[in-house]
């Protein structure tokens, strides 16, 4: 047993009280991060506090799918406590969460997920604008969530940057920056809108995420997959309403903090997996798979605006210290042994 949760057992009431929680989602449990709490924080919950000798226990009510609010109130749903838990989606939140926007801003720095939900975990420890900006709705986050890097899926083959000239990518919110000085033209839309946008000549392709992409049956119409790496995102967590988690005692606490980390760890797991399913997929279906050049990722990456300075300027005007917060992102990237393709902290 860790020694803190033993401190903890020991200074716990001998007496054990029961908690009614509500665990919540705007989006079906076949996503990984609405699925994982689900599958993972729900039923352990009991099962780790019972082995660290607690005689406390949660009676759950689970309600995914959007049953309890959708997509777009997935962070005011924990705020006033509709639920209790659940998976907040910060980039639909750039207004009030910016600093969580971080990754969106900075392409091309890594493609793995298991070390950026660990990084943002523990700097949502150090930096405290970051939980700072989750309090200030309310809430706690218990554990980073994310997805696998992105790639460019079209209706036309790509071996050049200039292939994509004038050519119409979906690309929607921040990562429309992603295409500036490609020579291709944004389009907005969603996972769920792609294969009709390709299909119908609304655009010609999408920089999108493989995981994410194969269930939606994307490559049917964009059967060419370039492989661009242009790095996995942060997109939010499972967090916890802030009034629910200080009527929690400490053990309770602990667990549902250790779960968190846990959640963070088997979602990069799940969707790395998934990534590679999809990448075996899609090509035994008729896809064909390439891998752009490194020059030609080169001249990609050396087009692009200095979009992060754009973000700091932004946040910065808005009270925000998103110049610290990308500082201390790219040094703890560097320092876990990253080679970021792009040093966002040093513009050009």
């Amino acid at each position: 047993m860790p020694a803190a949760l033993s401190l903890l057992l020991l200074t716990a009431p001998a007496w054990g009280e029961t908690f009614r929680l509500t665990a919540g989602g705007p989006q079906s449990a076949s996503l990984p991060w609405i699925g994982i709490i689900g599958s993972l924080v729900v039923p352990e919950s009991n099962v780790r506090l019972e082995a660290m000798g607690s005689e406390h226990r949660i009676v759950w009510r689970e309600a995914y799918g959007g049953s309890l609010y959708k997509w777009q109130n997935s962070l005011e749903a924990i705020e006033i406590g509709l639920t209790d838990i659940g998976w907040v989606g910060a980039l639909w939140e750039t207004s009030k969460m910016p600093l969580q926007n971080v990754t969106y801003y900075t392409p091309f720095v890594t493609d793995d997920l298991r070390l950026l939900l660990d990084l943002f975990n523990d700097l949502h420890e150090t930096l405290p604008a970051l939980a700072e900006a989750w309090e200030e709705q309310n809430q706690i986050l218990l554990g980073a969530a994310g997805v696998d890097t992105y790639h460019l899926m079209s209706t036309f083959p790509v071996s050049r940057v200039e292939d994509m000239q004038g050519r119409k990518i979906l690309a929607p919110g921040p990562s429309a920056t992603w295409l500036e000085g490609t020579g291709a033209v944004p389009v907005n839309g969603g996972l769920s809108t792609y294969y009709t946008q390709i299909s119908t000549g609304v655009a010609d392709g999408v920089l999108t995420i493989l995981s994410g992409a194969y269930p939606y049956r994307i490559h049917e119409v964009a059967p060419y997959i370039t492989l661009v790496g242009i790095g996995a995102q942060f997109n939010g967590g499972v967090a916890i309403n802030l009034d629910t988690w200080e009527r929690l005692p400490a053990d309770v606490q602990a667990v549902m903090s250790e779960l968190g980390r846990d959640y963070s760890r088997t979602l990069a797991d799940v969707v790395i997996q998934r990534y590679e399913d999809a990448l075996a997929a899609v090509q035994l279906e008729g896809a064909q798979v390439t891998t752009l050049p490194d020059a030609e990722k080169r001249k990609w990456i050396d087009g692009l605006p200095d979009i992060a300075g754009q973000w700091v300027r932004s946040a910065e005007a808005r009270g925000h210290p998103a110049g610290e917060t990308l500082r201390a992102y790219m040094a703890e990237l560097r320092a876990r042994g990253e080679e970021p393709l792009r040093n966002w902290d040093a513009p050009r």
